[in-house]
C-alpha cells in the first residue's frame, strides 16, 4: 500500500503575505479633525439647529441649565479652593486634634462644624473628599458634606428673607437638616463599607512648592468636579423641559403627595442652596411642610449632585448613599414640619 506524502508547506513571500493593519495611531482621530469636522457639520446644519434653538422647549432647555451652572460655579470654585487649602496646608495631624477620637461623636461635631461654611453643595463635595483624603473618618466628613449646604449662614439668612413672615421656617431648616446629616454619618458609621469610598487619587507634588501644589490641586478638581457639574446641569435642564406644569398642582392637593412631589422636584431642579428657599417661598399652592421638604432634599441630593458624589468618592457609593439620603431627608422633614411648623 503506497502511502502520500503531504505537501510541504508554501512559504509566504512578502508579495503573498496580507497586508498588516496600520497601527493604532494611524487610525484613531486626532483632536484638530474632531473639532474640525464638528464644525463643519455645524455649519452644514446651522439652519436645522437654529431651529431646534429657538423651539419653547429649547430655550427652557437652556434657561435652566444656564442658570444651574451659573448658581453653582461660583461655589464650586469656592469649594476647590477650600479643597487644596486642605489638602496642602493644613496638616494631617489638624484633624486628629479638632475632632473627637471616637467617631461616633466626630460625626455631630462635624455636622455642626458645617456651618461655618458660606457655600452650597457644590462647594461640600469637593471639602469633603478632601477630608476622607486627610484621614478623617468618612462618617464625619460624610455629615459635614450634608450639613454644611443647608445650616451654613448664607443659607439661613436666604430662608428668613424668603420667609419672612413663617420664621419657623429656618429653625426647621437647621433641624431637620442636622438631624438628616448626623443620622447617616452615624448609618455609615454603622453599615457602611470603606471598600464602596473610593475618593479619586491625588498626586503628591513632591518636590514642588506649596503654591505649585496648591494651583495643581485647584486644577485637578476644576476638571474632575466641573464635569460632573455640567452633566448634572444637563440631567436637570432636561428633565425640567418635559414635566407638565398641571403636575404641581394635581399633587399640591394631597399632603403626602405634595411632600413627595416637592422632594421629587428638589431632586430635578438642582438649585444651589443659597437659591432654593426664593424657589421654595414661590410655590404657594404647597403646604409649610412640603416646601420644607424642598429646602432639606435639595441640597443633600439632586442631580447634579448625584453626579459630582459619583465622580468624588465613586458609583458605587452613591448609588447606595443617595438614596438612603433621599429616603430619610423625606422622613424627618415631613416629621419636624409637622411638629415645628
Amino acid at each position: 500500500m503506497a502511502v502520500t506524502k503531504a505537501p510541504p508547506p508554501v512559504r509566504e513571500t512578502g508579495e503573498d503575505r496580507p497586508p498588516a493593519p496600520r497601527g493604532a495611531a494611524e487610525r484613531r482621530l486626532n483632536s484638530p479633525l474632531v473639532l474640525t469636522l464638528l464644525m463643519l457639520l455645524v455649519v452644514l446644519c446651522q439652519g436645522p439647529i437654529r431651529g431646534a434653538l429657538g423651539a419653547p422647549v429649547m430655550q427652557s432647555w437652556m434657561t435652566v441649565f444656564v442658570a444651574v451652572l451659573v448658581q453653582a460655579l461660583p461655589f464650586l470654585v469656592l469649594g476647590v479652593l477650600l479643597s487644596a487649602a486642605i489638602a496642602v496646608f493644613v496638616p494631617p495631624s489638624f484633624f486628629a486634634r479638632a475632632l473627637p477620637g471616637n467617631p461616633a461623636l466626630a460625626v455631630p461635631v462635624a455636622g455642626v462644624a458645617g456651618a461655618v461654611l458660606p457655600g452650597c453643595e457644590c462647594a461640600s463635595v469637593p471639602v469633603a473628599g478632601a477630608l476622607v483624603r486627610r484621614g478623617v473618618t468618612p462618617a464625619a466628613a460624610l455629615a459635614f458634606l450634608l450639613s454644611a449646604p443647608a445650616i451654613n449662614p448664607i443659607v439661613l439668612t436666604a430662608t428668613a428673607v424668603a420667609f419672612p413672615r413663617d420664621p419657623g421656617m429656618v429653625v426647621a431648616r437647621l433641624v431637620a437638616s442636622l438631624l438628616v446629616a448626623c443620622a447617616m454619618g452615624w448609618l455609615w458609621l454603622r453599615l457602611g463599607r470603606t471598600d464602596l469610598l473610593k475618593p479619586p487619587a491625588r498626586h503628591a507634588y513632591e518636590g514642588q512648592g506649596r503654591g505649585a501644589a496648591f494651583w495643581g490641586s485647584v486644577r485637578h478638581d476644576v476638571v474632575h468636579a466641573g464635569g460632573f457639574l455640567v452633566v448634572g446641569a444637563m440631567a436637570a435642564a432636561t428633565l425640567k423641559a418635559v414635566v407638565p406644569q398641571t403636575w404641581l398642582r394635581t399633587a399640591a392637593e394631597n399632603p403626602v403627595i405634595a411632600v413627595l412631589a416637592l422632594a421629587a422636584l428638589a431632586v430635578v431642579l438642582s438649585i444651589c442652596s443659597e437659591a432654593d428657599a426664593f424657589v421654595a417661598a414661590s410655590l404657594t399652592q404647597f403646604s409649610l411642610t412640603a416646601r420644607l421638604t424642598f429646602l432639606v432634599v435639595g441640597p443633600m441630593i439632586d442631580l447634579k449632585l448625584f453626579a459630582m458624589q459619583t465622580g468624588t468618592f465613586g458609583r458605587a457609593f452613591a448609588l447606595r448613599f443617595a438614596p438612603a439620603t433621599l429616603a430619610l431627608a423625606i422622613v424627618v422633614s415631613a416629621l419636624t414640619g409637622w411638629v415645628m411648623l
